[in-house]
């Protein structure tokens, strides 16, 4: 027994040797930091240091090195390589100037919780989409509105937003879109290399910035200006992440709002949120979507703003992350925001019983479902629950089936629709209110629509149905420049609004005093066991105000605290 314990141990450390060969064999990309001198250093150390980085720079920019020097991250003092050496790797531990070298690895892309799939358009000028329909429920809930005056509506304030990129020829962005870069490094993008190809980061900046239109449309600060890093495209790279970091602070912006993350951080991304703060710069993130009582990096590092999501009834979203680190919420649920012109679908569905009009319901379409670009008009016929055996009782083929929510998945109640060969569904809710989501799990789209509609417009179809009156029912979807998502990806960018407002009242504050004046003026919400909703919901008006009041104390007393 021995010797066969023995035998699978040299096996495994044998295979556990080969496992990292192969690793080391794999052209990768690496983020290595460098030592940077320390106050206390003395003459001869910093000297000694001196030599060792150029010894380093020389190495890595010579034949003797077998990568490829990337990039050189001087706000962070790091270097990007990409090698399949383990000798040139070897090489670099060696230096003393080194303080550690970090694989690059990805964190899961952000999306809207209940899903959404940008569709393809051609990269040409849009026209005759439809606007803004009046102002989000978010941005008064922050009271966003209320501190414009005081803050100039962010005029002077500059976000950079950290993402899956930016349509920047939206017409609610236009305005305020300062620069964009790509650090994902795809080489496909088009029309430019940070177009945002997901839709998640043209959402995130128009909460952010989106200029005021004529419907009431707007970002929280709308006279900010927004710089887009593309940093996410099927995951989030941490070389990435602290790229754009580095050129966040090489470009001194006031904020940089990440609605990405993951279960750990990275050495990378640790040391470029660093930089950030040292130099001034506000960060903040979104504390994740399972709903578990754990908030997700990089928004649980130390001086990031970690921001929870609420819905319309200032309760916390079910699958918003909380936990010690949580520093505040702000709306998360149904944010109706841009996003890259013409990929939004807009739900619309008209309902026709007997010879009466047919009249506009409030609707919803779900992301999956076949999206009929011309209306689409049949006969209604009831089917239960959307069980096999309710269709088995009724005959929907070609006709649009009506069955309402509940026991088994929407997924379910469409498959069994398709075999039945209806021609569409309709789902009506069993509660008050809509839902989105997605219909299919491997994004794939179905055959036919599938649209639902409120719990009070199902069952009085279903009575006039029962009653002997045809009902009849159009379906249709349009496509927009703007869509609504649910998560903390959603939160996030409300507090960065807010964090622009302040920073372009007051520019002298430090990230500990804004992170200190949002949670001191955030409204209570309760009940906060375990530290659910944070300081509570971020409230700009107020946070502006002790801001200017911050600023005149300044001049005053150069060392003022915001407790004062």
């Amino acid at each position: 027994m021995k010797k066969t314990s023995g035998f699978r141990l040299m096996l495994v450390s044998a295979l556990l040797l080969v496992s990292s060969f192969l690793q080391a064999a794999q052209e990768a990309r690496y983020f290595v930091g460098m030592k940077s001198p320390s106050a206390g250093m003395a003459s001869i150390q910093r000297l000694e240091l001196q030599k060792n980085t150029e010894r380093l720079m020389q190495f890595v920019q010579s034949s003797k090195f077998n990568g490829q020097m990337e990039s050189h991250l001087d706000r962070v003092n790091s270097l990007i390589i990409k090698t399949s050496s383990a000798a040139d790797l070897a090489a670099l531990k060696s230096n003393p100037a080194v303080e550690f070298i970090d694989r690059e690895i990805f964190h899961p892309a952000p999306k809207p919780v209940a899903g959404f799939t940008a569709t393809p358009q051609q990269f040409s000028p849009l026209r005759n989409f439809r606007s803004g329909q009046a102002t989000p429920w978010g941005i008064r809930a922050v009271r966003a509105v209320e501190a414009w005056t005081a803050s100039r509506s962010g005029l002077g304030a500059r976000v950079l937003v950290l993402d899956t990129g930016i349509d920047k020829d939206h017409p609610s962005l236009a305005a305020n879109f300062e620069a964009g870069r790509d650090f994902v490094g795809d080489n496909n993008n088009v029309p430019y290399p940070f177009f945002d190809l997901g839709g998640h980061g043209t959402h995130v900046a128009g909460t952010v910035a989106a200029s005021l239109d004529g419907s009431g449309f707007t970002g929280v600060a709308p006279q900010a200006k927004i710089l887009m890093g593309r940093v996410c495209a099927s995951g989030c790279s941490n070389i990435a992440i602290a790229s754009g970091i580095n050129w966040g602070v090489s470009q001194a912006v006031d904020v940089i709002s990440m609605s990405l993350g993951g279960a750990f951080s990275t050495p990378a991304e640790r040391r470029a949120v660093q930089a950030a703060l040292s130099a001034g710069i506000t960060v903040v993130a979104a504390s994740g979507n399972s709903g578990e009582g754990r908030v997700s990096y990089p928004a649980a590092l130390n001086g990031v703003i970690a921001v929870g999501a609420t819905d319309i009834n200032n309760q916390k979203a079910s699958f918003s992350q909380y936990g010690p680190e949580l520093s505040i919420v702000a709306p998360g649920v149904d944010v109706i925001s841009s996003v890259p012109q013409g990929t939004g679908l807009e739900s619309e569905v008209r309902v026709q019983v007997g010879q009466q009009s047919a009249q506009i319901v409030n609707s919803t379409t779900f992301a999956g479902s076949f999206a009929p670009a011309q209306p689409m008009i049949n006969s209604l016929v009831p089917a239960g629950l959307g069980k096999p055996e309710d269709f088995a009782k009724v005959d929907v083929r070609g006709k649009f089936a009506l069955v309402s929510r509940g026991e088994i998945m929407f997924a379910e109640k469409a498959t069994n629709a398709i075999q039945a060969g209806a021609a569409g569904l309709i789902v009506y809710n069993n509660a008050p209110g809509l839902i989105r989501g997605s219909i299919t799990a491997d994004g794939s789209t179905l055959s036919i629509p599938v649209f639902m509609v409120e719990q009070n417009v199902g069952q009085a179809m279903l009575q006039a149905i029962e009653a002997g009156r045809q009902v009849r029912a159009s379906l249709n979807v349009v496509r927009t420049n703007y869509s609504s998502f649910d998560g903390t990806s959603m939160a996030t960018p409300h507090v960065a609004g807010v964090i622009a407002l302040v920073k372009a009242t007051n520019k002298a504050l430090t990230p500990a005093q804004v992170k200190q004046i949002l949670m001191q003026t955030a409204t209570p919400l309760g009940p906060n066991q375990n530290n659910e909703l944070g300081a509570g919901l971020v409230n700009a008006q107020k946070a502006v105000e002790v801001a200017l009041r911050a600023k005149a104390q300044q001049a005053r007393m150069p060392q003022f605290s915001v407790n004062q």
